[in-house]
């Protein structure tokens, strides 16, 4: 258990605030497992976290800031290549990994057919503590920590004894370090879509046509069209394909198994 107070430490209230929550987010991992941190708020940008005067937190206060450590945040194309936030893709828990496997604590068959060849130039570690970070319209942030020696490969024993805590921390960093540097999007915090309306979006989704759709769910295709035109409206989508769009990432489209 976490107390308050350190959850606390981690917290960003506001954007002064970035700053010494990162440096907590740090020194609490250091003091906990002897590990560093490396986190990002979006794998699939290339803008850096910063603090509230605009300085990188990777290199301002995480230690990567030269060599193979400022690979990290300086490539973005990291984010598709290395098979750390690949995983995140696919896995909500958090997770270790090295070259011989990703290791969960609930099986997940997707991860099996990741391709971990040549994990070390990857990677670039041989082992990882990783902790996904979901958040609103699918953004999917992501922490690693990684030992200061780049060739241990097994970091099981850390993970067993402080993996949920280390995804407890940076999940409260990371959400609320998104939440005080969003920018406003369009509202649709409002967009209530009915029952009608998600069965005919998840089956478009699926690649379903309008006559398609109503043989599957017995309806008119005319009916099928008011409902995904409903949607769309409710969505403030253009087209049909926006209106998918934006309702995966408001999580209405749940993957059809």
């Amino acid at each position: 258990m976490i107390p308050a107070k350190t959850l606390g430490a981690v917290r960003v209230g506001s954007v002064d605030r970035i700053r010494p929550a990162a440096e907590a987010l740090r020194d609490i991992v250091a003091d906990l497992t002897g590990l560093r941190c490396a986190v990002t708020d979006n794998i699939a940008v290339q803008e850096p976290m910063k603090d509230g005067a605009g300085e990188i937190l990777a290199s301002a206060v995480f230690g990567f800031a030269t060599g193979d450590d400022a690979r990290w945040w300086r490539f973005p194309q990291l984010a598709l290549t290395s098979p750390l936030p690949m995983a995140c893709r696919f896995e909500s828990e958090p997770f270790w990994c090295n070259a011989q496997g990703i290791h969960t604590p609930t099986p997940n068959l997707l991860l099996s057919a990741l391709d971990l060849s040549n994990f070390r130039e990857r990677a670039l570690t041989s082992a990882a503590i990783v902790a996904p970070v979901h958040l609103p319209f699918g953004q999917i942030a992501a922490a690693s920590f990684l030992s200061p020696d780049p060739e241990v490969d097994d970091l099981s024993a850390p993970f067993e004894q402080h993996g949920e805590a280390l995804a407890l921390l940076a999940r409260t960093f990371v959400a609320s370090y998104v939440k005080v540097t969003e920018r406003r999007r369009p509202s649709v915090a409002t967009a209530l879509l009915s029952k009608r309306e998600v069965e005919c979006l998840r089956w478009a989704a699926a690649g379903k046509t309008n006559d398609e759709i109503g043989t599957i769910l017995g309806l008119q295709r005319t009916t099928v069209r008011f409902h995904i035109r409903s949607a769309s409206v409710k969505l403030d989508a253009v087209n049909r394909d926006q209106t998918l769009f934006k309702a995966a990432q408001l999580g209405f489209l749940a993957m059809i198994r």
